[in-house]
């Protein structure tokens, strides 16, 4: 076995020993195919108020404006599916934010996992992501094996559902790449399209961003549109609807990270709790927890929007 293939394997394993749901290795390359759609969905405005969207254009599409010299994109998952949930009668927050902040959980493992990798091949220059650069993260999992996107734009693996961060590290070393996942397995599945209640989902998997959940509870600084009114399902931060009706998150099971834990307010607070829930509480519950990106007076916005 060449070392390539020796690096790959060990790399693999090592992510497994980490914590890593899955990990899949593709060739460092311009992202043609979907440059052309990147482009589209600008144009057509989709991306709403997130101008930062707008920038770095030809970063998102070229892992060497990253990276320079880079050969390798290394793509991982981390599982984040809770083991308790929230009350369904209260308002709902997006289960990815249940616990601490995943940029850093999963950034700290990534450096650990770069850092083997040093130890056990020599020297090579590397950067690490989860969410945090002008990176397509879905584009370059699905071309490292990892699973499809979705009608709903998600990455789905056949094995693991769609509760999982995606991270990757660049680097400019030469490894043995993976199959891209080129089937589609969502078929004639329409569930998400129906369930989401602003029809945000598009033909071609393809997400509105200017009418998501989501978008409306984190990304936007502005009063939320009085047209959505009564539309939100109670969801004060993010939204799992798409990935709640998905059958293929019938597989989905409980991470094994303890820093995903909730907050026990978090899980049992009603909706009266929630509409009197101070400051002082506010930074208790969500210390180090991505909810935080809201502050206090977005987050009282929200459910001031989903009072009756």
């Amino acid at each position: 076995m060449i070392n390539k293939e020796r690096h790959s394997h060990w790399i693999k394993n090592e992510a497994a020993r980490l914590g890593f749901t899955a990990c899949g290795i593709s060739k460092a390359a311009f992202l043609e195919e979907e440059a052309s759609h990147l482009e589209q969905w600008l144009s057509n405005n989709y991306h709403g108020e997130m101008r930062y969207m707008e920038n770095h254009f030809d970063k998102r599409l070229d892992p060497s404006l990253l990276v320079p010299g880079s050969k390798s994109v290394i793509s991982l998952m981390y599982n984040y599916f809770p083991h308790q949930h929230q009350d369904k009668e209260s308002y709902q927050i997006s289960k990815y934010a249940y616990g601490q902040d995943y940029h850093h959980v999963i950034k700290d493992k990534l450096k650990d996992l770069v850092k083997a990798m040093q130890l056990e091949m020599g020297s090579f220059h590397a950067r690490v992501f989860t969410d945090s650069a002008p990176i397509m993260e879905r584009a370059w999992a699905r071309k490292s094996g990892l699973g499809w996107l979705g009608k709903h734009s998600l990455l789905i693996s056949k094995k693991k559902g769609s509760f999982f961060f995606l991270a990757e590290i660049i680097l400019d070393l030469e490894l043995s790449y993976d199959t891209p996942f080129k089937t589609d397995h969502c078929g004639s599945c329409t569930k998400c399209i129906d369930a989401c209640p602003t029809d945000a989902i598009l033909p071609n998997n393809t997400i509105d961003g200017s009418k998501c959940i989501s978008y409306f509870t984190i990304e936007l600084k502005d009063a939320i549109p009085g047209q959505f009114k009564g539309q939100f399902d109670d969801w004060m931060f993010g939204c799992d609807i798409c990935q709640d009706v998905c059958p293929w998150n019938r597989f989905s099971t409980p991470n094994k990270e303890s820093d995903f834990d909730a907050d026990e307010r978090l899980l049992k607070y009603s909706k009266a709790d929630w509409q009197d829930i101070t400051k002082e509480v506010f930074n208790e519950i969500f210390k180090i927890s991505a909810v935080k990106r809201t502050k206090f007076e977005g987050f009282k916005r929200n459910i001031e929007f989903l009072k009756k």
